[in-house]
């Protein structure tokens, strides 16, 4: 099987394996498409929560961007936790540079065990100035309200938040809906023209981690396999149900989702 496409990522490691860039490649991987890094951001972390953040320096987030795709010209991009305004700035520099337009940002700001990974003076210039380089961005709950600044507490808050991020230059929000309490799990993509929600069964279960980082990358190897933005999210939310469906029940805490829910291996090794 060959690569259908190929995919930079943009984002900070786990440890554990559950999420981040290590979420990012198994999910790039099992879609069949090839995935290229730059990591932000060294966590010590596991299911039960982060025991340490390392920060990369911006210079060379700059440098593992701009000089993988001097070499390998990626189809999207995938970009997640950017934990300081010299980090967002590098990125943004980095982005002008290499000219790719099919970018999803998944804005991480909060730990599944609730540590915060970015600071006050970042989610400003994350606002201000790099959510108008995306395509798509994809919040939960709690960063759609840190972005739009509501209290968000059912669909029409989703939808209210949504527009209210599309006026800081956003060309695409998808807002997803996994905190709200319901049997039904609904992810709301709004633009300017249209509001699509997607309806799905909601799964009991405390093994959820990693499941933004998965869902984002997803959806960029979809769009840049040449799939619609609709269609892309479709897929993607379909393909994170699934994982999350496995309910692997790895660790302690928050366990991972099963990023190879979409393989089947035929081969029988002895």
């Amino acid at each position: 099987m060959k690569p259908k496409s190929k995919i930079l990522i943009i984002a900070g490691s786990d440890s554990s394996g559950g999420a981040g860039i290590q979420a990012d490649i198994k999910t790039v991987t099992s879609l069949g498409s090839y995935a290229m890094t730059a990591i932000t951001a060294v966590t010590a972390q596991n299911t039960t929560g982060v025991n340490s953040i390392v920060s990369i320096n911006p210079k060379e987030i700059y440098k593992q961007i701009v000089f993988t795709c001097k070499d390998i010209k990626p189809d999207a991009i995938k970009i997640g936790m950017l934990h300081s305004p010299g980090v967002i700035k590098a990125v943004i520099l980095a982005l002008k540079k290499i000219k790719v337009s099919k970018i999803v940002l998944d804005p991480v700001m909060v730990a599944k065990s609730g540590t915060k990974l970015i600071n006050d003076n970042a989610i400003y210039i994350l606002k201000t100035q790099l959510v108008k380089k995306t395509l798509l961005i994809t919040p939960n709950i709690p960063e759609a309200e840190v972005l739009a600044k509501i209290k968000i507490k059912n669909s029409k808050d989703m939808i209210k938040a949504a527009n209210i991020i599309l006026k800081l230059g956003a060309k695409n929000v998808l807002i997803k809906g996994g905190h709200l309490k319901s049997k039904f799990m609904q992810d709301i993509l709004v633009n300017k023209k249209t509001i699509k929600i997607f309806k799905n069964k909601k799964f009991l279960t405390k093994n959820t981690h990693g499941t933004g980082c998965t869902l984002s990358s997803a959806i960029a190897t979809f769009l840049s396999c040449g799939k619609l933005l609709n269609k892309s999210c479709e897929l993607g939310i379909k393909y994170v149900n699934e994982a999350i469906g496995s309910n692997l029940n790895f660790g302690k805490g928050h366990g991972p989702i099963n990023h190879l829910n979409s393989l089947t291996i035929k081969k029988r090794y002895k």
